[in-house]
């Protein structure tokens, strides 16, 4: 069925040829937007000049003597109208114009006995001949995954997903906007890199020609902003791509968007108002109010967001207290909750897929999930009179982590050593364990000052829109068809 239609509308193509007409020319002629068109359309009509308009078919209804055409941009929809009287040619459109062609129009806006806002057409000119049908916006595209492969159909004919793409710049504008407000140098830094970290997770590897060497595509933004404070930098961002080789879920993309900020002299209590004040400025900025539903439930984001003891809130769920649970205790719990664990976890791993099963689902309203267990947590300062807790938190809604900071570590010896238990953990087949990045224990020990640290990602967005993560990625990861 499909095949037929393409092969009518290459029919169609070869016709214009044949009347010496280019249907794919380089420049068409336009002199406003169709919502320019229709914002100035008083004054423009008043004046009955001839104005040109480019855009593309949305629909072809065909009553004998006229034919109107829907013709839609970006920004909006106008009518086209056809006369025999204006437009000679016009039995030959009837026979070759079709649904999602882009055409060219000139003539005289008017406003219809009904009211509708029209363009009386005396030229009329190809602009792209479309050679396969689009589905209807009526009925969509109803494979969730075709939605996906194919998603600049998707966009074509679902206003709604357009508009999700629309408040997803918004986002990212309102969370620049607000660092920039505070005087946080925006940079940018190397995705490339000869040892990935700041994060657990598995990188993909390439390798460079020219420098016969093998590179990681970064897995986050952490290693390469903290050098620059020991630079001499006091405040820096980034907003860039991050890339992890790890599974597909509602929550997980492979290459996403990541911001990071590092702030001298700044601890972990400091950044949580910070960030607290942030979230609320770009929630209320993108979806105009502090108050949203996920999943059936009201999350409000308003006031202020209360701390949760990682400690008390992993003993109140998972039955183990973490002062004194041993690594034996931690394997049995991940046994009997039906994870599957290997010899390569560690306690922190342990402890960390433990937490996400039993506690995590359960924190619903926006909270600060504080001071962890130094196992899981390579890159944060230990807690004072605390070594055994790192000055980390969380921010947790929804059942799920939607941004983490933390006083950064910058002991070199101290650094060094948890670099060396995560290698360790490769050792025994943990590929998501940090490797030791001697550059960046080289720029510790020129020294970084104390250090405030924060990350999110667009996963954010996603609760914000109720949708799962690749929903509101233009072209997520897919594998290849055949």
């Amino acid at each position: 069925m499909l095949d037929s239609l393409i092969e009518e509308r290459k029919k169609k193509l070869e016709r214009i040829k044949e009347r010496g007409l280019n249907p794919y020319p380089a420049r068409v002629e336009r002199d406003f937007s169709i919502s320019e068109a229709i914002k100035d359309f008083s004054k423009l009509s008043l004046e009955k000049k001839k104005v040109a308009l480019i855009g593309r078919v949305k629909s072809i209804r065909d009553q004998g003597g006229v034919i109107f055409v829907d013709l839609g941009d970006e920004g909006g929809t106008i009518q086209l109208v056809l006369k025999k009287d204006l437009l000679p040619d016009i039995d030959f459109w009837r026979e070759n114009l079709d649904r999602g062609d882009f055409v060219s129009a000139s003539g005289k806006l008017f406003e219809t006995k009904r009211g509708e806002k029209s363009l009386e057409v005396s030229v009329f000119k190809i602009a792209v001949k479309s050679l396969r049908p689009i589905p209807s916006e009526f009925y969509g595209l109803q494979d969730a995954e075709l939605r996906l492969r194919e998603r600049y159909v998707d966009l074509l004919v679902n206003p709604e997903v357009r508009e999700i793409f629309k408040k997803k710049s918004l986002f990212w504008k309102t969370v620049r906007d607000f660092m920039n407000q505070h005087e946080f140098l925006e940079v940018e830094t190397p995705v490339l890199e000869a040892v990935p970290g700041g994060a657990e997770a598995e990188p993909f590897v390439t390798k460079h020609n020219a420098l016969q060497t093998e590179f990681y595509l970064r897995i986050s933004l952490e290693i390469s902003l903290k050098k620059l404070l020991v630079g001499g930098f006091d405040k820096v961002f980034e907003i860039g791509r991050i890339f992890r080789n790890e599974g597909i879920d509602a929550e997980h993309l492979q290459d996403y968007t990541q911001m990071e900020f590092y702030w001298a002299y700044a601890d972990y209590k400091k950044v949580m108002e910070y960030v607290m004040e942030m979230y609320k400025f770009v929630i209320e900025k993108t979806i105009g109010s502090l108050v949203m539903e996920r999943n059936g439930e009201k999350i409000n984001w308003e006031g202020e967001w209360p701390t949760v003891d990682y400690y008390e809130v992993f003993k109140e769920n998972a039955g183990l207290d973490l002062k004194y649970a041993t690594e034996e205790e931690l394997a049995s719990k991940a046994k009997e909750l039906g994870i599957e664990i290997g010899k390569q976890h560690g306690r922190g791993r342990l402890i960390d897929l433990i937490f996400k099963k039993t506690a995590r689902p359960k924190l619903i309203q926006p909270c600060f999930l504080i001071d962890p267990p130094v196992d899981i947590e390579p890159l944060a300062k230990r807690k004072e009179g605390e070594p055994d807790k790192v000055e980390r938190f969380q921010i947790i809604a929804c059942g799920t982590e939607l941004g983490k900071g933390f006083s950064e570590a910058n002991d070199p010896s101290d650094e060094r050593e948890r670099f060396e238990e995560q290698m360790g953990l490769r050792q025994k087949g943990d590929v998501e364990a940090q490797m030791l990045d001697d550059d960046f224990l080289n720029a510790l020990e020129y020294g970084m000052p104390p250090t405030g640290g924060f990350g999110m990602s667009e996963r954010l967005f996603a609760v914000l829109m109720n949708k799962p993560v690749r929903e509101t990625v233009f072209f997520p990861l897919l594998k290849r068809k055949g």
